[in-house]
């Protein structure tokens, strides 16, 4: 026998004897049929209709059809990671009007992925540095406004950086230094900042300083997605859970070639670096991208018309009752869906938490809290035949606490 004969004869070996009377390995396995099991039920768990948001606190969104499909379809097979962050990336950069692009961990994750890869650059060693700055050769400062310095710029500060806050224009010329290593802005803080996106993003091409913008929960409209590549940042940094629907476990962080192929670097499969354990696999990437993609093909302007109408229905249940009065609020840079804020004459009701009776109500309803004991309600995260039942609760429990 030829020599690649006898290899082949003797690794197919083990896999006869295994395999016996019972055919193979894997029919042996699942020989029986999987039976129906209700996950929520089977811990104890109660559900709720989502009149609330997309909130994390709240597991996010439900994915659309593509996406779990997308899911299921990429879970039969094996890949190279490396292979599907390569294709899915350019496809999603060539959507979003950018150079490269990559899935993340969430928008946190492309925030420190970012921020990792504008130090480390296309160096594994310094990649494996960070966030030990000291004594490295990195720069260690990042600029932004007083008014952005929120609680996720933390995501920055966990690179090992110092974050320099400034005000005025002025502030920030004279905060710039051979220290600097990058200018950060969040654009549902923008309106609170004195300097607005156009003229931040001229003072650093002037200084030759890399951009980042975090943009995890401004959508819609879609268009923000490519509008900052547009503008001239050089990463940009958006949810995929939200109203996206993607997997909520996943972001984008899409941008410059030589950046994003840097924040890789420091990003899994690869290890000793600061992003290993940001894993998402190929079964996340693709429902990202199949999410993506539908809610870039979506009528736009169909969709807000149908939210719209959905307030107007529980608004009008709402205010139908005696001293209830039910406001749409203003739009809002970040989670920018119509709300609908309900409030009532206190001196005619005997009600101490709306909120927590409609939770504590069967249905399970989630809203948010508004200024006064109020309650906000958004309408994105319901499904149809939800929109009516959450109409009725609330009419309930305000005709019920009327005195």
């Amino acid at each position: 026998m030829k020599r690649r004969e006898i290899l082949k004869t003797l690794t197919m070996l083990p896999l006869a004897g295994a395999m016996g009377n019972s055919g193979s390995i894997v029919q042996s396995v699942q020989a029986k049929p999987l039976s129906k099991r209700d996950v929520f039920s089977e811990f104890g768990l109660r559900t709720f209709i989502n009149a609330s948001g997309y909130f994390t606190s709240l597991s996010g969104s439900l994915m659309h059809e593509e996406a779990l499909e997308a899911i299921r379809d990429a879970s039969k097979h094996f890949c190279r990671l490396e292979d599907v962050q390569d294709k899915v990336g350019a496809r999603i950069a060539s959507l979003l009007h950018a150079e490269s692009a990559m899935v993340t961990a969430g928008a946190f994750s492309a925030l420190m992925l970012g921020m990792a890869g504008v130090l480390s650059g296309n160096d594994a060693k310094k990649a494996s540095q960070i966030p030990f700055l000291e004594g490295t050769g990195m720069k260690s400062e990042v600029i932004l406004q007083k008014a952005h310095n929120d609680g996720y710029a933390h995501a920055l500060k966990n690179c090992g950086v110092k974050l320099i806050t400034v005000t005025t224009v002025e502030e920030l010329e004279n905060a710039i230094n051979e220290n600097t290593a990058m200018m950060y802005f969040i654009n549902y803080q923008a309106t609170l900042g004195e300097i607005q996106h156009v003229e931040w993003l001229e003072i650093a091409k002037k200084r030759k300083i890399p951009t980042m913008i975090d943009m995890a929960a401004d959508l819609p409209p879609k268009e923000n997605l490519w509008k900052f590549h547009d503008l001239g940042f050089d990463l940009v940094c958006v949810s995929g859970g939200k109203f996206m629907r993607g997997p909520q476990s996943t972001g984008i962080l899409s941008g410059r070639k030589d950046l994003i192929a840097a924040a890789r670097l420091n990003a899994p499969p690869r290890g000793n670096n600061i992003g290993r354990g940001m894993k998402v696999n190929k079964e996340e990437i693709f429902g990202l991208y199949f999410a993506l993609e539908r809610f870039i093909n979506t009528d736009q302007d169909q969709e807000w018309k149908m939210l719209e109408d959905r307030i107007t229905l529980i608004a009008n249940a709402a205010s139908s009752v005696k001293g209830v009065k039910a406001e749409v609020i203003p739009l809002l840079l970040i989670n920018r869906i119509p709300t609908l804020n309900i409030s009532w004459d206190k001196s005619l009701f005997k009600l101490d938490n709306l909120a927590n009776n409609l939770r504590e109500g069967n249905p399970s309803i989630e809203v948010m809290g508004g200024p006064g004991g109020s309650i906000n309600v958004t309408t994105h995260m319901l499904k149809a035949d939800e929109v009516k039942i959450v109409a009725k609760r609330i009419k309930d429990e305000l005709s019920k606490a009327l005195i």
